[in-house]
């Protein structure tokens, strides 16, 4: 039978009681275990907590848009995205895709055509390891729960402004390799900066100050002079 084994854990973040109950009804009929959130934030925190195979994710929902909280998915996780919406246009699934989604359904939809989709979702899925797929990083007396987006220093919160944190991030990303300036710029500003170094020496001190114990001697955030940063992993 069908249902006999929950074979594979999918999140759906969708606020739409009749289309949850379909696919709840849907996803545990073909086998699947099934979580389901109703605002983003409450997906993102399932999306942490749980470590789903698949999220199947609504764009419209009422705290934040669906771009938006696939986009801070893809900042730590990278659990396949099916986006289930009612939008429709060419630009809308453009900007899902950008963002980090795997794939876009749009509404009504069939139900043959949802499985389909999940099965390669999980075929495509890359295995991870438990410190790849780990929302939290820890690094001596610093902090970072990528998924609820804090910061902490020896169990005080910092407040990092959004420049600050999408620095921070990127290099959490590349910990322990260089990222040269350009990348940094590239991931922080985008593409039409890449030649503005001085906001990096500016907001490296101000991530110093805020991070380090000595931030005229970091021991997290290192200068490689004349290439880039480095998060160096031993402290």
């Amino acid at each position: 039978m069908p249902g006999a084994e929950l074979k594979h854990t999918i999140l759906v973040i969708e606020d739409e009681l009749q289309i949850r109950r379909f696919l709840r009804a849907t996803l545990l009929a073909h086998g699947y275990r099934c979580l389901e959130a109703t605002t983003g934030e409450d997906g993102l925190r399932l999306a942490s907590s749980q470590q789903p195979d698949v999220v199947i994710l609504d764009l419209g929902l009422p705290d934040i848009d669906g771009l938006e909280v696939a986009r801070r998915l893809r900042e730590w996780a990278s659990t396949p995205i099916i986006i289930l919406s009612a939008r429709g246009q060419e630009t809308d699934k453009i900007a899902a895709l950008d963002t980090g989604a795997d794939d876009y359904l749009t509404k009504p939809f069939g139900v043959g055509e949802l499985l389909a989709r999940l099965r390669v979702a999980l075929r495509h899925q890359q295995p991870l390891t438990t410190e790849q797929n780990n929302p939290i990083f820890q690094l001596g007396a610093l902090h970072v729960d990528l998924a609820l987006r804090q910061v902490r220093v020896d169990d005080h919160e910092v407040h990092l402004t959004p420049i600050e944190y999408k620095m921070l991030t990127t290099l959490i990303h590349h910990a322990g390799k260089v990222v040269t300036h350009q990348q940094l710029l590239r991931a922080v500003w985008g593409p039409n900066y890449t030649t503005e170094t001085a906001y990096l020496r500016v907001y490296m001190g101000q991530l110093r100050h805020k991070l380090e114990a000595d931030a005229t001697r970091p021991r997290y955030l290192i200068t490689e002079p004349g290439v880039g940063y480095r998060l160096r992993l031993e402290t």
